[in-house]
């Protein structure tokens, strides 16, 4: 006979209320900013179609841009997670590359990414400069919890050693470089459409000139 499940405690309740009216800001700003535009989208918009308080807009995200864009935040949050359960015995590239595979390729919660809009969004991000921004921050905060990881598995300093910083530079670059190609290639290409593939290519083309550059610097005279 199966133990009982526990009973949710008040606080888990208040914390998927609180994912729910976060998603649904979310999704709110993603709608409204593709169909009009950042800079035609006001936070109280969003509220009004989350049916949410302004004030409760602001307890979740500083700004519209951070809400259309927390798919983003989310996902690193997922890397860096899938970063630190990597094997200890694996190299600082390899961990971040696997880590990466694992997300794209999470049968359960697939990646944002790969939403309806998703794509659509973007390729739009290089096309509005608050977007842009706010992608930007979004991406040097979890590179800097991804330095962080890569330092503790090397056992070193993240603000002395320059090892971490550049493993996470390099790629994270890769990532953001692959999705770019994607978002921006749309619907024309159906191959394009598997990300996980794209992705692959390109830290193997990250890997593979890293390797030729090493042998062209040996042969030097």
């Amino acid at each position: 006979m199966k133990a009982a499940k526990p009973a949710d405690s008040p606080e888990d309740r208040r914390r998927r209320k609180a994912r729910r009216t976060r998603d649904a800001l979310a999704d709110a700003a993603c709608d409204l900013i593709l169909s009009q535009g950042t800079a035609a989208t006001t936070v109280e918009a969003i509220a009004e179609r989350a049916d949410v308080t302004r004030r409760t807009f602001s307890r979740h995200f500083a700004g519209k841009e951070d809400a259309a864009l927390d798919f983003v935040r989310r996902d690193g949050d997922r890397i860096n997670a899938l970063l630190r359960a990597r094997p200890a015995h694996e190299p600082p590239l390899t961990a971040y590359r696997r880590a990466v595979r694992a997300w794209l390729t999470d049968p359960d919660d697939p990646p944002w990414q790969l939403r309806p809009r998703m794509r659509r969004l973007l390729a739009l991000i290089d096309s509005e400069p608050a977007l842009f921004g706010a992608y930007q921050r979004i991406r040097v905060d979890a590179q800097e919890e991804s330095i962080r990881i890569i330092a503790a598995r090397l056992g070193t300093d993240g603000a002395l050693d320059v090892r971490p910083a550049a493993v996470v530079d390099a790629a994270a670059g890769v990532l953001v470089a692959a999705l770019r190609v994607w978002a921006r290639q749309g619907d024309r290409n159906p191959g394009a459409a598997d990300l996980a593939a794209l992705v692959e290519r390109a830290y193997d083309a990250l890997t593979s000139e890293a390797a030729a550059a090493v042998a062209d610097s040996t042969t030097e005279e």
